[in-house]
């Protein structure tokens, strides 16, 4: 158990300092004094994922002004405010524009929009002294995600990136497992998900852009390209100029857990396998290998992600179900296999009479709460952006290897591969004129 409190009690004060002084120096608590006053919310996409967002901020807050480039995913979300007898809010297709229209009236942003405008909407919003909310990952490349966490701790900012599952029990109650001991010191973890987004091809007509997108709005930060329907809603996923791949959209809620529970933050070294590199579009299927150090006591890890048609190879023994998505800790003492709503130990015959350890992490109010409430009483979060700026990073890093083509040595602290030309190109991106971060 002592490690378990070690561990958790620095996280906690890490975060807690960087979070705390917020109470004294944000706008939105200045204004929100009491802990019961209702924040004025901003989300930026407000179609797929940002209906979810929608959802717990209009019953909890007040949404004052909303943004999407589809006119008509405007509409459907004007008229379901309308129909719950909700104010109407502003509706803009341009974040800049809202921001800047609305920069004294609006405390919060929720970003639910393509990972390659995360970080401009984001970074725009916290440096005019706003709290943020970023869906995973949190930014397109690691330069952004470095850049988003500074900019947060600089400005004393609330943050949470969207990685609901860290909210939910099953991952804390394995988070206690290892974290007091039960599998022994562990140097391995392995991480996957059978999901594919891969197989882009540049589409050969140009048809115009539908009156309802916005298209410019829409490639952002992106170099230039006509617009094409292959493109949206999400198919974005599978180009490097607008996603990661399953890897982009996964990562950061399966490797989450043994972030957590191992107090991981920067791989030394990181080495992809897949097929050979596509210029426009994510592989089929992707092995990586991160190395972390020791931290303290604990030894180094190595940690291997597969995705797509790339599978784990477990130790040989007892049969582990794959399925479809999971983390497999292993350690001296037996294993555990984690996924979204189970975990389970092995061997299944050494811990059958087990009996799980009190709980000593508490249960979440929720990820959206977690956030609202800490806007109003300075935090902390669980998923702020110093802890998910570093996992993110680690996940990007997994594709500026793969597309490299060589294994990477990085420098975590000064942000740098230190061994590859090509990598070091891949860690940021040049804007489009008119964006900026």
């Amino acid at each position: 158990m002592k490690q378990y409190q070690h561990i958790t009690r620095r996280r906690f004060l890490r975060t807690s300092a960087a979070l705390g002084a917020a109470a004294f120096a944000s706008p939105a608590i200045l204004r929100a004094q009491s802990p019961n006053e209702k924040l004025n919310v901003a989300l930026i996409g407000v179609g797929g994922q940002g209906r979810y967002q929608l959802g717990d901020a209009k019953r909890l807050e007040n949404v004052v002004a909303i943004c999407d480039i589809d006119e008509n995913i405007l509409d459907r979300t004007e008229q379901g405010l309308l129909k719950q007898n909700l104010p109407k809010a502003k509706r803009y297709f341009d974040f800049r524009k809202m921001l800047e229209e609305m920069e004294k009236e609006i405390d919060a942003v929720m970003v639910s929009t393509p990972d390659h405008t995360h970080a401009p909407a984001s970074a725009m919003a916290m440096r005019m002294g706003k709290h943020c909310y970023c869906e995973k990952p949190l930014t397109h490349t690691v330069h952004e995600a470095r850049a988003l966490a500074q900019l947060a701790k600089e400005k004393n900012l609330v943050t949470q990136m969207g990685t609901q599952i860290h909210a939910r029990d099953n991952y804390r109650r394995a988070v206690e497992l290892v974290q007091t001991g039960v599998l022994g010191p562990i140097a391995e973890v392995m991480a996957w998900c059978l999901r594919d987004w891969s197989g882009a091809k540049l589409p050969a007509e140009n048809p115009p852009a539908p009156k309802n997108i916005h298209w410019d709005e829409w490639l952002g930060p992106a170099a230039f390209r006509p617009y094409h329907p292959c493109y949206l809603p999400e198919n974005w996923r599978r180009w490097w100029d607008f996603g990661n791949g399953t890897m982009g959209d996964m990562a950061c809620h399966i490797m989450d857990v043994a972030f957590w529970a191992l107090d991981l933050r920067y791989p030394s070294s990181i080495e992809a396998k897949g097929p050979p590199v596509d210029a426009e579009s994510a592989p089929k299927g992707l092995c990586v290998t991160f190395e972390f150090p020791a931290r303290r006591e604990q030894p180094p890890v190595k940690l291997t992600w597969n995705d797509g048609t790339s599978r784990p190879a477990f130790p040989p023994g007892e049969e582990i179900p794959l399925g479809g998505i999971g983390a497999l800790f292993i350690g001296k003492e037996g294993m555990l296999r984690v996924d979204y709503e189970t975990h389970k130990l092995y061997p299944s015959e050494k811990f059958k009479e087990f009996k799980a350890p009190p709980k000593t992490i508490p249960g979440s109010i929720g990820h959206h709460e977690e956030f609202f409430a800490a806007c109003k009483n300075g935090g902390p979060t669980t998923c702020n952006f110093d802890y998910s700026g570093a996992l993110t990073e680690a996940v990007l890093l997994g594709g500026v290897a793969y597309r490299a083509g060589e294994k990477i040595h990085w420098d975590g602290p000064n942000a740098k591969v230190v061994n590859s030309e090509a990598a070091q190109k891949l860690i940021a991106r040049e804007y489009r004129q008119g964006w900026t971060l």
